[in-house]
């Protein structure tokens, strides 16, 4: 089974940006589907952005679309989220999550917290 390590997060200003990173050991990482979620204080965890096996095809919540990238690199076990024009809104910890397919996630990594001052 796949093991997942998230780094990244910390403190930014609105309008900034940050890279989430998540590292994949284990099984082989192209076999599985990859998803950011995110969790704020108080509120339930929500699908933020997935991407298929090869990272062609990807999704993404509404509240995200447009500022958030999701993209892989499967010769290094690794996906990452971009995350532009950051909003107080986006303050949550964020979880990367790997699947059999996109909607079937059942492995997390222990999460990082991102918070966007405003």
């Amino acid at each position: 089974q796949v093991q997942l390590v998230e780094s990244g997060g910390g403190l930014v200003q609105a309008g900034g940006s940050l890279r989430l990173s998540c590292a994949a050991s284990g099984r082989t990482f192209s076999s599985y589907a990859m998803g950011w979620f995110r969790q704020a204080p108080g509120k339930e965890r929500e699908f933020v952005a997935a991407s298929d096996r090869s990272g062609d095809i990807t999704y993404y919540a509404d509240s995200v679309k447009g500022r958030f990238t999701i993209s892989r690199d499967n010769a290094k076990n690794t996906v990452y989220l971009q995350m532009n024009s950051l909003k107080a809104e986006d303050t949550a910890v964020y979880y990367c999550a790997a699947g059999q397919g996109v909607g079937s996630f059942g492995t997390w990594g222990q999460g990082t917290q991102v918070t966007v001052s405003s």
